[in-house]
């Protein structure tokens, strides 16, 4: 099948263009966007596309790299398109962030493809990716340890959002939503290029840099390929097929794991995401992977690739791990283990307080009668004096937490509302008088630590006798014997 035709299947298939659509090539002048560029030009006038050329001069290759922006350049002229034509220092950007020299050139390309077509306003970016380069993709993928996402290679159509560009995305990220990266050629082998421009008369220009073996990607195309092609000439073809499945495969995970998201995910702000620790322990491996993954995606939007290290040694811990417990996830993010969720969020992070009356480190007196405010919130509690026989039995077993009745002869007047100290010790209701701490208590009760310090307590001069929200003191509670019944609530105000 000739090329062209092969092309618009593709095109077709993934629905890369639609008619009139402004599209940005990258052209580095090498044989596959070369004939990439080619292929538009013959297939403009039937999608009514607007195509502009755009070339970044990495500056890696001295005199040649200047040469070939000359050459796109120079394109541009003889075949009457648009170009942008740019030059970035890409080894002092890889020092500067300490990256490789390739992740470095990937993220400065892409963010230079994505700036022209905001300016241009193109909704396309097309590159010259051929089935070789997915082959490569694919098995270094592979080497360096990653799941199905990974295994899938690149994908013919992808959000250019998603692309993960670093420091680049404080620029390009908020203009991206609705662009896209296609990839025409990903399913055609680099040989049929080649012929297709030696059939064309295209010129290409010819990049030394390909034949570097210190380079990653040109040890595997010159080495690793050939030596597995002594074990499978047709490996190739293996690869491709196996990625195929691996697509299938992801996209049904995905989907899975969207709506695992939904039903174990509790909170989520810029700084945490909080999951539903029974529910997100209930779930699958798999899903467990995908949420903990996605949740640090989410938080860290420029992470490229999550080190497979990191998550299997957090799923060691949250999967058994007791409350209180961390694990380190990577560019500053951890997974805390509470009582009753699992946080990944920033190291460090605290959670803002519940919209409950929480107080600060402080004492008040506590007048009875009378109403008194929390400093700095919108709370305050209310006290006052009933008889016993005004109130009956239903009204005396109240559901909130946040009112407490108690035997006013054993409270007396002289009561102070203050957080906990070292040593407070009292008889929680219900236990048979036991006494305990109320640090103790506060553990058993699963109060989350970082309330723990802000809970208020009732306090006569000898006694705690209320451990607001939770238990009043067995010693304080209303009996037959009892004559006169305190009455506390907190109450929120209305800010009027």
């Amino acid at each position: 099948m000739p090329l062209l035709e092969q092309v618009k299947k593709t095109i077709q298939r993934y629905r890369m263009l639609g008619s009139g659509d402004a599209v940005v090539v990258g052209v580095s002048g090498g044989p596959d966007s070369l004939c990439l560029l080619h292929l538009l030009l013959r297939l403009r006038d039937e999608y009514d596309l607007k195509l502009h050329i755009a070339h970044l001069n990495h500056c890696l290759r001295g005199a040649e790299a200047d040469y070939d922006a000359a050459f796109v350049d120079q394109l541009a002229q003889e075949w009457s398109l648009p170009a942008t034509v740019e030059s970035i220092d890409v080894a002092a950007l890889a020092e500067e962030r300490r990256l490789a020299i390739e992740e470095a050139a990937r993220q400065a390309r892409y963010a230079f493809l994505a700036r022209t077509a905001r300016q241009v306003g193109a909704q396309r970016i097309a590159v010259g990716h051929n089935a070789d380069d997915q082959v490569e993709t694919i098995l270094m993928h592979w080497l360096r340890g990653a799941g199905l996402a990974g295994l899938r290679g690149m994908q013919p159509v992808s959000k250019v959002q998603e692309m993960r560009l670093g420091e680049e995305e404080k620029d390009v990220g908020q203009n991206t939503v609705d662009l896209l990266l296609i990839r025409p050629l990903l399913e055609t082998p680099r040989s049929v290029i080649e012929a297709y421009c030696a059939t064309h008369e295209l010129r290409p220009r010819f990049d030394r840099s390909n034949l570097d073996t210190t380079y990653y990607r040109n040890r595997l195309r010159h080495e690793l390929l050939p030596f597995l092609e002594t074990f499978n000439p047709r490996i190739r073809e293996v690869i491709l097929r196996s990625a195929s499945i691996f697509t299938a495969d992801y996209a049904y995970l995905r989907e899975q794991a969207s709506q695992a998201w939904t039903k174990v995910v509790v909170a989520e702000c810029p700084e945490a995401i909080a999951f539903d620790l029974q529910a997100w322990r209930a779930i699958a491996l798999s899903l467990q992977r995908s949420t903990l993954r996605e949740a640090i995606h989410r938080l860290r939007r420029s992470l490229r690739n999550i080190n497979w290290v990191h998550v299997e040694n957090a799923l060691e811990i949250l999967q058994a791990g007791s409350t209180g417990m961390t694990a380190t996830l990577p560019r500053g993010l951890e997974a805390r283990l509470g009582y009753d969720r699992l946080i990944v969020c920033n190291v460090g992070y605290v959670e803002p307080p519940p919209d409950l009356p929480l107080m600060e480190d402080t004492e008040l007196l506590l007048p009875v009668p009378g109403q008194t405010p929390l400093p700095g919130s919108d709370w305050s509690i209310s006290a006052q004096v009933l008889e016993r026989q005004t109130l009956d039995e239903q009204a005396l077993r109240q559901a909130d937490p946040w009112q407490a009745y108690l035997d006013f002869c054993v409270t007396g007047s002289e009561l102070r509302l203050r957080t906990r100290r070292t040593g407070d010790r009292f008889r929680p209701q219900g236990l048979g008088g036991k006494s305990t701490t109320v640090q103790s208590f506060m553990i058993n009760a699963k109060i989350p630590y970082s309330w723990r310090d802000r809970i208020p307590l009732l306090v006569s001069p000898s006694h705690v006798l209320w451990v607001a929200g939770w238990r009043i003191d067995e010693g304080a509670k209303v009996t037959n014997r009892t004559q006169q019944v305190l009455a506390l609530a907190f109450e929120k105000q209305s800010g009027e």
